[in-house]
């Protein structure tokens, strides 16, 4: 997303003043929640063609050839459609779906391009995009929790393709949730491509995740056919180390000179997040070309904290960088929640908002 560069001396404008996070309150309806599960604006250009598969892991080319061949596979009538060939397979739509594997997961530690082949499966899909979804399984349990179960199945039956980034094992109820909420999407025909985190406990114990997200998803573990994609593994390098903050005026003064930057106190966006359903934090951040915060201090609690996680998702999605005062980012958390079986949630929030960070830098006119 562009910017314009900061004025002269970042003086700020009484004309200009920036926006405000905490006076949002979007109201989402539930067809642009539907129509907005698509690859994140990072990966829009994505495609296997672009992604460069390490000639030491031939894992990793063959993970290539599977997906497109997978895509290719899912043409013909949509999920629940009244066409003849149903997906991996033929029969009436009254029939139960074939038992055979239905969906694909990619098995892999940080840093292999798990989610860029999840993207380029999505691109290459023969189908409308109105057919085809891709969302984080945060993303997934929070349309469930704006639409209601009964309407987010009627809703992506009749899809061709479903793809879920990062499918959560750290929480039992939301699994056993979207485990369900998938085995009707199956039964309609709606083939499933997904990615996933490890286990509370396991980070470092192994590299790959695949026997925990099968036995996790426990009947539906038929349906998945396991690509393990090897690779460097990112997360024995450590949490990337933050910029230092910078001061309340800097921050300030650069969101009056820069057009379509927000501005807001840390501690009242936390309140603010409070009030909003995560399934709008996409919202709240549409058109913003810059967020600027003062006074970031430590999260005060874990709710508090997922909350933060899900805003720093959507605002890295959409490549807006991060200007703030107070703490710097690998502060955000304390010791027990970084030990705890959200770890991996607050890691991912930290690198994130860390480079956004880094990329905000420019808005300062600092070298």
């Amino acid at each position: 997303m562009s910017s314009s560069s900061p004025a002269s001396g970042l003086a700020p404008s009484a004309d200009a003043a920036p926006l405000s996070l905490c006076a949002r309150e979007p109201h989402v309806p539930a067809d642009r929640l539907v129509a907005e599960m698509v690859p994140p604006p990072r990966f829009d250009a994505v495609r296997f063609g672009t992604y460069i598969p390490d000639p030491d892991q031939p894992s990793q080319t063959e993970a290539v050839r599977v997906l497109d061949g997978f895509a290719a596979g899912l043409g013909g009538a949509p999920g629940g459609g009244s066409g003849r060939r149903r997906l991996f397979g033929f029969g009436k739509p009254a029939k139960p779906a074939p038992a055979g594997p239905r969906g694909v997961y990619l098995d892999g530690g940080y840093g292999v391009g798990k989610t860029h082949l999840l993207a380029s499966l999505w691109h290459a899909t023969p189908a409308e995009p109105a057919l085809k979804a891709f969302g984080t399984f945060v993303e997934l349990t929070n349309l469930v929790g704006a639409l209601g179960f009964q309407q987010t199945v009627r809703t992506l039956s009749g899809h061709r393709l479903l793809c879920i980034d990062e499918f959560e094992l750290d929480d039992p109820g939301d699994t056993v949730l979207v485990s369900t909420l998938l085995g009707k999407l199956v039964e309609a025909g709606v083939a499933l491509a997904a990615t996933s985190n490890t286990l509370p406990g396991k980070l470092g114990e192994g590299r790959f995740a695949s026997a925990d997200f099968l036995r996790e998803i426990q009947g539906l573990s038929a349906h998945f056919r396991a690509l393990r994609i090897d690779g460097e593994d990112y997360r024995h390098r450590g949490l990337p180390e933050a910029p230092p903050p910078y001061t309340d005026e800097l921050v300030t003064k650069t969101a009056y000179a820069t057009e379509g930057a927000s501005l807001d106190g840390f501690a009242d966006l936390l309140e603010h997040l409070a009030k909003v359903h995560p399934s709008r934090y996409g919202a709240l951040t549409d058109g913003l070309a810059a967020v600027c915060l003062t006074g970031v201090r430590p999260v005060p609690d874990q709710s508090t904290a997922l909350r933060l996680v899900v805003l720093a998702d959507r605002l890295y999605d959409r490549e807006v960088p991060v200007l703030a005062s107070g703490l710097p980012f690998d502060q955000l958390f304390s010791e027990e929640m970084l030990k705890g079986g959200y770890r991996k949630k607050y890691f991912r929030a930290i690198s994130r908002l860390t480079a956004l960070a880094r990329d905000a830098g420019r808005l300062t006119g600092a070298p």
